[in-house]
């Protein structure tokens, strides 16, 4: 705890010397220590030396796609280098959607992507965070067979050399399927 005191504390005194400003330590009985700037409340002067401040990189987040003009992406040739996508989602199926039992597990993936899709991207699907279908130039997917309970689906972008540039937001699916495990109706005949 002392320790985080003693951090804040100096985060506090560096922010304040960045004001130029006089920060006053002070230790009380149990060991530790404040910084402040109210000289009334006695201790000694601190001096700080003056910080260096560099300036951070931009780093770009997965979901936080620029938007481009879109015929520059679109029209880029194989090799150029790798331009945003102004929409990557799931559209269908929607998130949180049930896969009724006569559909049995059987649903397609559906994609939205603006601009169209660069010749030399590909696209996968994950199904429970694996791999379901390999890189393929699509944005349509179809699972079959799927088990009953719930899913969650997610598309990945490879630019030309299979490096992931986008995923998708995670949709979740449930799928209904019959079983032999459910109690049967005693009105209806076997």
């Amino acid at each position: 705890m002392n320790k985080v005191l003693v951090v804040l504390a100096l985060g506090l005194a560096v922010g304040l010397a960045a004001q130029a400003q006089t920060v006053y330590r002070t230790t009380d009985a149990q060991g530790n220590v404040t910084f402040t700037d109210n000289p009334e409340r006695g201790g000694e002067e601190v001096e700080l030396t003056p910080l260096t401040v560099v300036p951070s990189r931009e780093v770009r987040q997965e979901r936080a796609v620029p938007r481009v003009d879109g015929s520059r992406a679109a029209t880029a040739s194989p090799g150029q280098p790798f331009m945003p996508y102004d929409s990557f989602r799931i559209l269908a199926p929607a998130h949180e959607e049930t896969l009724p039992t006569g559909h049995a597990g059987n649903v397609e993936v559906e994609l939205d992507i603006v601009p169209e899709l660069r010749e030399d991207h590909r696209v996968r699907l994950l199904l429970n965070g694996q791999v379901s279908q390999s890189a393929m130039h699509t944005r349509a997917f179809m699972l079959t067979n799927l088990d009953r309970g719930e899913h969650q689906l997610q598309a990945e972008l490879l630019d030309a050399g299979g490096e992931v540039r986008h995923r998708t937001s995670p949709v979740t699916l449930y799928v209904q399927r019959a079983s032999v495990n459910l109690p049967q109706n005693p009105n209806r005949p076997n």
